[in-house]
Protein backbone atom coordinates (compact mmCIF):
# COMPACT_ATOMS: atom_id res chain seq x y z
CA UNK A 1 0.00 0.00 0.00
CA UNK A 2 1.02 3.26 -0.75
CA UNK A 3 -1.25 5.59 1.38
CA UNK A 4 -1.02 8.97 -0.24
CA UNK A 5 -4.17 11.10 1.95
CA UNK A 6 -2.67 12.26 4.91
CA UNK A 7 -5.13 15.25 5.03
CA UNK A 8 -8.17 12.93 5.41
CA UNK A 9 -6.44 10.39 8.33
CA UNK A 10 -2.86 9.68 9.66
CA UNK A 11 -2.27 6.29 11.67
CA UNK A 12 -1.42 6.35 15.42
CA UNK A 13 2.12 6.46 15.87
CA UNK A 14 3.67 3.84 17.83
CA UNK A 15 5.07 6.42 20.31
CA UNK A 16 1.44 7.25 21.10
CA UNK A 17 -0.10 4.09 20.90
CA UNK A 18 2.40 3.48 24.10
CA UNK A 19 1.98 6.54 25.74
CA UNK A 20 -1.91 5.72 25.75
CA UNK A 21 -1.73 1.96 26.64
CA UNK A 22 -2.07 2.16 30.59
CA UNK A 23 -4.42 4.63 30.25
CA UNK A 24 -7.12 1.98 28.92
CA UNK A 25 -6.63 -0.43 31.39
CA UNK A 26 -4.19 0.18 35.06
CA UNK A 27 -5.16 4.48 35.02
CA UNK A 28 -8.59 3.84 33.98
CA UNK A 29 -10.02 6.14 36.70
CA UNK A 30 -12.63 8.76 36.50
CA UNK A 31 -10.58 12.12 37.37
CA UNK A 32 -13.56 13.43 38.84
CA UNK A 33 -13.53 10.75 41.41
CA UNK A 34 -12.02 11.59 44.96
CA UNK A 35 -9.41 8.70 45.86
CA UNK A 36 -5.72 9.08 44.98
CA UNK A 37 -5.89 6.98 42.08
CA UNK A 38 -8.47 8.98 40.27
CA UNK A 39 -6.44 12.21 41.39
CA UNK A 40 -3.28 10.76 40.02
CA UNK A 41 -5.21 10.60 36.50
CA UNK A 42 -6.82 13.86 36.85
CA UNK A 43 -2.98 15.38 37.26
CA UNK A 44 -1.85 13.80 34.21
CA UNK A 45 -4.44 14.85 32.55
CA UNK A 46 -4.00 18.12 32.69
CA UNK A 47 -0.21 17.71 32.26
CA UNK A 48 -1.41 16.14 28.82
CA UNK A 49 -3.67 19.62 27.96
CA UNK A 50 -0.21 21.59 29.40
CA UNK A 51 1.93 19.61 26.69
CA UNK A 52 -0.85 19.76 23.95
CA UNK A 53 -1.06 24.02 25.07
CA UNK A 54 2.78 25.07 24.69
CA UNK A 55 2.86 23.49 21.31
CA UNK A 56 1.13 26.58 19.95
CA UNK A 57 2.18 28.87 23.05
CA UNK A 58 -0.53 28.43 25.25
CA UNK A 59 -1.69 27.05 28.97
CA UNK A 60 -3.65 24.28 29.86
CA UNK A 61 -6.00 26.98 31.17
CA UNK A 62 -6.98 28.79 27.79
CA UNK A 63 -7.83 24.91 25.90
CA UNK A 64 -11.41 23.34 25.78
CA UNK A 65 -10.53 19.34 24.67
CA UNK A 66 -13.57 18.68 22.75
CA UNK A 67 -14.63 14.94 20.59
CA UNK A 68 -12.98 16.69 17.50
CA UNK A 69 -12.40 19.83 15.30
CA UNK A 70 -15.89 19.63 14.11
CA UNK A 71 -17.22 20.00 17.84
CA UNK A 72 -14.15 22.72 18.52
CA UNK A 73 -15.17 24.85 15.29
CA UNK A 74 -18.89 24.90 16.20
CA UNK A 75 -18.07 25.74 19.79
CA UNK A 76 -16.30 28.96 18.58
CA UNK A 77 -19.59 30.23 16.87
CA UNK A 78 -21.07 30.06 20.41
CA UNK A 79 -19.18 33.72 21.21
CA UNK A 80 -21.67 35.37 19.36
CA UNK A 81 -24.60 34.17 21.59
CA UNK A 82 -24.26 37.20 23.73
CA UNK A 83 -25.27 39.28 20.61
CA UNK A 84 -28.69 38.03 20.04
CA UNK A 85 -28.53 33.78 19.30
CA UNK A 86 -28.21 31.46 21.93
CA UNK A 87 -26.82 28.58 19.93
CA UNK A 88 -26.46 25.87 23.61
CA UNK A 89 -30.23 26.84 24.70
CA UNK A 90 -31.50 25.00 21.09
CA UNK A 91 -32.17 21.60 21.22
CA UNK A 92 -30.29 19.30 17.91
CA UNK A 93 -32.41 19.59 14.67
CA UNK A 94 -34.37 15.89 14.22
CA UNK A 95 -32.72 13.55 12.19
CA UNK A 96 -33.50 10.90 9.77
CA UNK A 97 -31.87 8.38 7.58
CA UNK A 98 -32.43 11.25 4.92
CA UNK A 99 -30.66 13.54 6.98
CA UNK A 100 -30.51 16.41 9.93
CA UNK A 101 -33.06 19.18 9.52
CA UNK A 102 -32.02 22.97 10.07
CA UNK A 103 -32.03 24.14 13.56
CA UNK A 104 -35.41 26.30 13.69
CA UNK A 105 -34.46 29.40 15.14
CA UNK A 106 -33.52 32.55 14.77
CA UNK A 107 -30.64 33.75 12.43
CA UNK A 108 -28.42 36.33 13.55
CA UNK A 109 -29.87 40.11 13.26
CA UNK A 110 -26.80 40.76 11.06
CA UNK A 111 -25.05 38.38 8.65
CA UNK A 112 -21.82 40.68 8.80
CA UNK A 113 -21.32 39.47 12.54
CA UNK A 114 -20.11 35.96 11.49
CA UNK A 115 -17.35 36.53 8.16
CA UNK A 116 -15.77 33.11 6.90
CA UNK A 117 -13.53 32.08 4.25
CA UNK A 118 -15.54 30.80 1.44
CA UNK A 119 -13.06 27.87 1.18
CA UNK A 120 -13.51 26.77 4.65
CA UNK A 121 -13.99 22.75 6.00
CA UNK A 122 -17.45 21.76 5.89
CA UNK A 123 -17.68 21.98 9.98
CA UNK A 124 -17.31 25.71 9.79
CA UNK A 125 -18.96 27.25 6.33
CA UNK A 126 -22.46 24.83 7.19
CA UNK A 127 -22.43 26.31 10.70
CA UNK A 128 -21.71 29.73 9.41
CA UNK A 129 -24.30 29.38 6.38
CA UNK A 130 -26.69 28.21 9.49
CA UNK A 131 -26.12 30.93 11.31
CA UNK A 132 -26.69 33.27 8.67
CA UNK A 133 -22.80 34.39 7.82
CA UNK A 134 -20.91 36.04 5.13
CA UNK A 135 -18.47 34.64 3.43
CA UNK A 136 -15.41 36.07 2.42
CA UNK A 137 -13.84 35.52 -1.25
CA UNK A 138 -10.32 34.18 -2.38
CA UNK A 139 -8.39 34.75 -4.75
CA UNK A 140 -7.36 32.08 -7.68
CA UNK A 141 -4.55 31.43 -5.56
CA UNK A 142 -6.80 30.43 -2.62
CA UNK A 143 -5.49 33.14 -0.72
CA UNK A 144 -8.17 35.74 1.61
CA UNK A 145 -8.81 38.78 -0.59
CA UNK A 146 -8.17 41.08 2.18
CA UNK A 147 -9.89 44.00 0.16
CA UNK A 148 -13.23 41.87 -0.12
CA UNK A 149 -12.81 41.22 3.61
CA UNK A 150 -12.21 44.82 4.58
CA UNK A 151 -14.91 45.67 2.81
CA UNK A 152 -17.24 43.36 4.50
CA UNK A 153 -16.60 44.40 8.02
CA UNK A 154 -19.37 46.63 9.66
CA UNK A 155 -19.42 47.83 13.18
CA UNK A 156 -22.10 44.69 13.77
CA UNK A 157 -18.83 42.36 12.63
CA UNK A 158 -18.27 40.07 15.92
CA UNK A 159 -16.60 37.11 14.54
CA UNK A 160 -13.97 36.19 11.61
CA UNK A 161 -13.41 32.98 10.62
CA UNK A 162 -10.66 32.08 8.31
CA UNK A 163 -8.41 28.43 8.67
CA UNK A 164 -4.70 28.58 8.80
CA UNK A 165 -4.53 26.08 5.85
CA UNK A 166 -6.79 24.69 4.33
CA UNK A 167 -8.08 21.35 3.81
CA UNK A 168 -8.27 20.86 0.14
CA UNK A 169 -5.50 22.87 -1.36
CA UNK A 170 -2.84 23.03 1.99
CA UNK A 171 -3.08 26.95 1.20
CA UNK A 172 -1.65 28.77 4.63
CA UNK A 173 -3.42 32.28 5.23
CA UNK A 174 -2.08 35.20 6.21
CA UNK A 175 -3.71 35.02 9.40
CA UNK A 176 -0.93 37.57 10.99
CA UNK A 177 -2.17 40.18 8.55
CA UNK A 178 -6.07 39.76 9.02
CA UNK A 179 -4.86 39.83 12.88
CA UNK A 180 -3.35 43.24 11.52
CA UNK A 181 -6.72 44.63 9.74
CA UNK A 182 -8.51 43.21 13.01
CA UNK A 183 -6.78 45.34 15.51
CA UNK A 184 -6.91 48.48 13.40
CA UNK A 185 -10.96 48.13 13.03
CA UNK A 186 -10.91 47.40 16.64
CA UNK A 187 -8.99 50.86 17.46
CA UNK A 188 -11.22 52.78 14.94
CA UNK A 189 -14.37 51.05 16.36
CA UNK A 190 -13.07 52.38 20.26
CA UNK A 191 -12.33 55.68 18.96
CA UNK A 192 -16.09 56.17 17.67
CA UNK A 193 -17.56 54.67 21.04
CA UNK A 194 -18.61 51.45 19.36
CA UNK A 195 -18.24 48.47 22.18
CA UNK A 196 -18.49 45.14 19.71
CA UNK A 197 -16.88 42.67 20.32
CA UNK A 198 -14.04 41.72 17.48
CA UNK A 199 -12.93 37.69 17.50
CA UNK A 200 -10.34 35.68 15.38
CA UNK A 201 -11.17 31.94 14.71
CA UNK A 202 -8.93 30.21 13.03
CA UNK A 203 -8.88 26.47 12.13
CA UNK A 204 -5.37 25.05 12.29
CA UNK A 205 -6.43 21.47 11.89
CA UNK A 206 -4.04 20.87 8.95
CA UNK A 207 -1.19 23.24 10.10
CA UNK A 208 0.26 21.60 13.50
CA UNK A 209 2.99 19.12 12.28
CA UNK A 210 3.85 21.47 9.26
CA UNK A 211 3.62 24.46 10.76
CA UNK A 212 5.35 26.32 14.19
CA UNK A 213 2.29 27.61 15.60
CA UNK A 214 1.80 30.63 18.09
CA UNK A 215 -1.37 32.20 19.18
CA UNK A 216 0.40 35.21 20.21
CA UNK A 217 2.28 35.47 16.62
CA UNK A 218 -0.89 34.78 14.37
CA UNK A 219 -2.95 37.22 16.52
CA UNK A 220 -5.91 34.64 17.17
CA UNK A 221 -8.79 34.80 20.17
CA UNK A 222 -9.99 31.09 19.16
CA UNK A 223 -7.75 27.96 17.74
CA UNK A 224 -9.00 24.78 16.58
CA UNK A 225 -6.57 21.75 17.11
CA UNK A 226 -6.99 17.95 16.07
CA UNK A 227 -4.75 14.97 17.13
CA UNK A 228 -6.34 12.89 14.33
CA UNK A 229 -4.43 15.04 11.49
CA UNK A 230 -1.08 14.70 13.86
CA UNK A 231 -0.66 11.09 13.84
CA UNK A 232 -2.70 10.92 17.29
CA UNK A 233 -6.41 9.29 18.63
CA UNK A 234 -9.18 10.46 16.42
CA UNK A 235 -12.44 11.53 18.44
CA UNK A 236 -10.19 14.13 20.30
CA UNK A 237 -9.22 18.09 19.24
CA UNK A 238 -9.15 21.01 21.50
CA UNK A 239 -10.20 24.93 21.22
CA UNK A 240 -7.58 27.42 22.41
CA UNK A 241 -9.43 30.36 24.04
CA UNK A 242 -8.59 33.64 24.20
CA UNK A 243 -9.77 35.82 27.56
CA UNK A 244 -11.14 37.67 25.43
CA UNK A 245 -13.54 35.24 24.18
CA UNK A 246 -16.47 34.27 26.09
CA UNK A 247 -18.43 31.17 24.86
CA UNK A 248 -21.30 28.94 25.77
CA UNK A 249 -21.16 25.17 26.55
CA UNK A 250 -22.88 22.71 23.35
CA UNK A 251 -22.68 20.13 25.73
CA UNK A 252 -24.02 20.64 29.65
CA UNK A 253 -23.31 17.68 32.32
CA UNK A 254 -21.69 17.56 34.99
CA UNK A 255 -19.37 20.61 34.49
CA UNK A 256 -16.13 19.53 33.03
CA UNK A 257 -13.69 21.90 31.03
CA UNK A 258 -14.60 24.44 33.08
CA UNK A 259 -18.36 24.11 31.91
CA UNK A 260 -18.12 24.47 28.47
CA UNK A 261 -17.65 20.98 27.73
CA UNK A 262 -19.07 18.26 30.15
CA UNK A 263 -18.59 14.31 29.98
CA UNK A 264 -16.29 12.50 31.12
CA UNK A 265 -12.48 13.45 30.35
CA UNK A 266 -11.31 11.38 27.42
CA UNK A 267 -8.08 10.28 29.28
CA UNK A 268 -6.34 8.16 26.82
CA UNK A 269 -7.71 10.42 23.73
CA UNK A 270 -6.20 13.31 25.45
CA UNK A 271 -2.75 11.34 26.57
CA UNK A 272 -2.26 10.39 22.84
CA UNK A 273 -2.92 14.10 21.55
CA UNK A 274 -0.37 15.29 23.78
CA UNK A 275 2.49 12.55 22.83
CA UNK A 276 1.60 13.30 19.41
CA UNK A 277 1.58 17.29 19.72
CA UNK A 278 4.94 16.84 21.29
CA UNK A 279 6.61 14.63 18.55
CA UNK A 280 4.80 17.04 15.25
CA UNK A 281 7.16 19.83 17.49
CA UNK A 282 9.90 17.97 18.05
CA UNK A 283 10.15 16.48 13.71
CA UNK A 284 8.96 19.75 12.51
CA UNK A 285 11.31 20.91 10.83
CA UNK A 286 12.65 17.59 9.33
CA UNK A 287 9.57 17.13 8.06
CA UNK A 288 8.89 20.11 6.26
CA UNK A 289 12.32 19.47 4.41
CA UNK A 290 11.73 15.95 3.65
CA UNK A 291 7.86 16.56 2.46
CA UNK A 292 9.12 19.61 0.06
CA UNK A 293 11.88 17.31 -0.93
CA UNK A 294 9.02 14.52 -1.83
CA UNK A 295 7.20 17.42 -3.37
CA UNK A 296 9.26 18.39 -6.32
CA UNK A 297 10.33 14.98 -6.90
CA UNK A 298 6.84 13.65 -7.57
CA UNK A 299 6.20 17.26 -9.71
CA UNK A 300 9.47 16.07 -11.24
CA UNK A 301 8.41 12.69 -12.56
CA UNK A 302 4.12 13.44 -13.21
CA UNK A 303 3.53 14.07 -16.84
CA UNK A 304 0.52 15.74 -17.97
CA UNK A 305 -1.22 17.85 -15.08
CA UNK A 306 -1.84 21.42 -14.59
CA UNK A 307 -0.87 22.17 -10.81
CA UNK A 308 -3.57 23.96 -8.63
CA UNK A 309 -1.80 24.77 -5.46
CA UNK A 310 1.35 26.24 -7.13
CA UNK A 311 2.41 28.73 -4.02
CA UNK A 312 1.53 29.36 -0.45
CA UNK A 313 0.65 25.82 0.30
CA UNK A 314 1.79 23.30 3.16
CA UNK A 315 4.51 21.33 2.28
CA UNK A 316 2.70 18.07 1.67
CA UNK A 317 -0.11 18.85 -0.26
CA UNK A 318 -0.13 18.39 -3.91
CA UNK A 319 -3.26 19.20 -5.80
CA UNK A 320 -3.37 18.65 -9.69
CA UNK A 321 -5.53 18.41 -12.70
CA UNK A 322 -5.95 16.31 -15.17
CA UNK A 323 -8.82 18.35 -17.58
CA UNK A 324 -10.91 15.90 -19.13
CA UNK A 325 -10.45 12.80 -17.03
CA UNK A 326 -12.45 11.73 -14.23
CA UNK A 327 -10.57 11.78 -11.09
CA UNK A 328 -13.26 9.79 -8.93
CA UNK A 329 -12.26 6.78 -11.51
CA UNK A 330 -8.72 7.28 -11.38
CA UNK A 331 -8.93 7.17 -7.56
CA UNK A 332 -10.63 3.65 -8.23
CA UNK A 333 -8.09 2.56 -10.62
CA UNK A 334 -5.28 3.71 -8.27
CA UNK A 335 -6.55 1.75 -5.63
CA UNK A 336 -6.50 -1.56 -7.51
CA UNK A 337 -2.97 -1.20 -7.52
CA UNK A 338 -2.37 -0.06 -4.20
CA UNK A 339 -2.53 3.70 -4.11
CA UNK A 340 -4.76 5.89 -2.27
CA UNK A 341 -5.25 9.54 -2.95
CA UNK A 342 -8.31 12.02 -3.09
CA UNK A 343 -10.53 14.03 -4.92
CA UNK A 344 -10.88 16.33 -2.22
CA UNK A 345 -12.38 16.10 1.26
CA UNK A 346 -13.37 12.63 2.30
CA UNK A 347 -16.27 13.85 3.76
CA UNK A 348 -16.86 15.69 0.37
CA UNK A 349 -15.94 12.57 -1.89
CA UNK A 350 -17.97 10.55 -0.28
CA UNK A 351 -21.42 11.91 -0.49
CA UNK A 352 -20.38 12.73 -4.43
CA UNK A 353 -20.35 16.13 -3.65
CA UNK A 354 -18.05 19.01 -6.26
CA UNK A 355 -15.37 20.75 -4.56
CA UNK A 356 -16.71 24.23 -3.19
CA UNK A 357 -13.24 25.11 -2.63
CA UNK A 358 -12.18 23.96 -6.21
CA UNK A 359 -15.18 26.61 -7.72
CA UNK A 360 -13.75 28.94 -5.28
CA UNK A 361 -10.47 29.53 -7.01
CA UNK A 362 -12.35 29.62 -10.29
CA UNK A 363 -11.77 26.23 -11.92
CA UNK A 364 -14.61 25.00 -14.00
CA UNK A 365 -16.24 21.74 -13.79
CA UNK A 366 -14.30 20.00 -15.84
CA UNK A 367 -11.38 20.63 -14.07
CA UNK A 368 -12.76 19.86 -10.59
CA UNK A 369 -13.99 16.85 -11.59
CA UNK A 370 -10.05 16.14 -12.67
CA UNK A 371 -8.53 17.06 -9.91
CA UNK A 372 -6.52 15.22 -7.40
CA UNK A 373 -5.59 15.56 -4.07
CA UNK A 374 -1.97 13.99 -2.98
CA UNK A 375 -1.03 14.59 0.78
CA UNK A 376 2.09 12.97 1.75
CA UNK A 377 3.16 11.71 5.28
CA UNK A 378 4.84 9.38 7.89
CA UNK A 379 3.64 6.40 6.21
CA UNK A 380 5.71 7.16 2.68
CA UNK A 381 8.88 6.39 1.62
CA UNK A 382 11.59 7.62 -0.82
CA UNK A 383 10.74 4.84 -2.75
CA UNK A 384 7.29 5.11 -2.73
CA UNK A 385 7.12 8.21 -4.17
CA UNK A 386 8.91 7.23 -7.47
CA UNK A 387 6.53 4.14 -7.57
CA UNK A 388 3.68 6.31 -7.50
CA UNK A 389 4.78 8.62 -10.18
CA UNK A 390 5.29 5.79 -12.25
CA UNK A 391 1.87 4.25 -11.78
CA UNK A 392 -0.35 7.62 -11.68
CA UNK A 393 1.09 8.21 -15.09
CA UNK A 394 0.61 4.70 -17.19
CA UNK A 395 -2.83 5.60 -15.46
CA UNK A 396 -3.09 8.59 -16.74
CA UNK A 397 -1.91 7.06 -20.26
CA UNK A 398 -4.58 4.53 -20.65
CA UNK A 399 -7.19 6.80 -19.51
CA UNK A 400 -6.17 9.05 -22.28
CA UNK A 401 -6.30 6.47 -24.67
CA UNK A 402 -9.60 5.12 -23.94
CA UNK A 403 -11.23 8.55 -24.36
CA UNK A 404 -9.54 8.95 -27.46
CA UNK A 405 -10.92 5.53 -28.68
CA UNK A 406 -14.36 6.62 -27.22
CA UNK A 407 -14.23 10.13 -29.72
CA UNK A 408 -12.95 8.08 -32.50
CA UNK A 409 -15.70 5.16 -32.56
CA UNK A 410 -18.42 8.24 -31.45
CA UNK A 411 -16.97 10.12 -34.65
Amino acid sequence: MIYLDHAAATPVAPKVVKAMKPYFTDDFFNPSAAYLPAKKVASEYEAAKATIAHTIGAKASDLVITAGATEANNLAFTSLTNSGRVLSSQFPPPCSPDGCARRGSPQLRHPSMLLYLETEHDSVRKAAEALGGKAIKVLPSGIIDLNNLKSKITDQTELISVALANNELGTVQPLAEIASIIRETKLNRMKRGVKTQLLLHSDASQALNLLDISVARLGVDLLTINSAKIYGPKGVGALYVSHDAKLHPLVTGGGQEKGLRSGTENVPGVIGFAKAAELAKEHLNYNRKKYKTWRKTLLQELTDYELVNKKHSLDNFIVLCYNGIDAERLVFLLEEKGIYVATGAACAASKGVRSHVLKAIGLNDSQIAGSLRITLGETNTEEQIHKAAKVINEIIKKEQNRIAQIHVTNN
